[in-house]
C-alpha cells in the first residue's frame, strides 16, 4: 500500500510539472516554464524513487511497478485534464484506461506476493 500511495502522490507532482503551463502559462518564456517544472518534478522524484524501492523490496517486479505507475498516471491525468484543463473525458479515454488495467492484470496474475 505505501508503494501505491507514493506513486499516486508522485504522479500528482509529475502531471502538474508536465502540464500546468498549458492553462494560463503559455505566455511565460519556455526557459521559465522548464525551470518551474524541474522544481515541481523534484518532489515527484522524491516520492517515485522510494515508491519503486519499497515496491521492489516487497517483491514487485520492475514491470509490475511500471505498469502500475502508468495506470495511476492515466487516472491522475484524467482528473487533471477535466478539472484544470477543462477538457471532457470520452469513450477513448475509458478504452485506454481499460487497456492499461488489462496490462497491469497480466503482470499480476498468478503472483503470490502482496500487491
Amino acid at each position: 500500500m505505501p508503494t501505491i500511495l507514493l506513486l499516486i502522490a508522485s504522479n500528482c507532482f509529475m502531471t502538474t510539472a508536465w502540464y500546468w503551463h498549458l492553462k494560463g502559462g503559455m505566455s511565460k518564456p519556455l526557459f521559465v516554464v522548464v525551470l518551474i517544472s524541474w522544481g515541481i518534478a523534484l518532489f515527484e522524484y522524491c516520492l517515485a524513487v522510494p515508491a519503486n524501492r519499497i515496491g521492489f523490496a516487497a517483491g514487485w517486479s520492475g514491470g509490475q511497478l511500471k505498469v502500475t505507475q502508468e495506470v495511476i498516471t492515466l487516472v491522475v491525468f484524467g482528473v487533471f485534464m477535466v478539472t484544470v484543463l477543462g477538457e471532457p473525458l470520452g469513450w477513448r479515454h475509458l478504452g485506454a484506461f481499460l487497456c492499461l488495467v488489462g496490462a497491469a492484470a497480466f503482470l499480476f496474475v498468478g503472483v503470490s506476493h502482496p500487491a
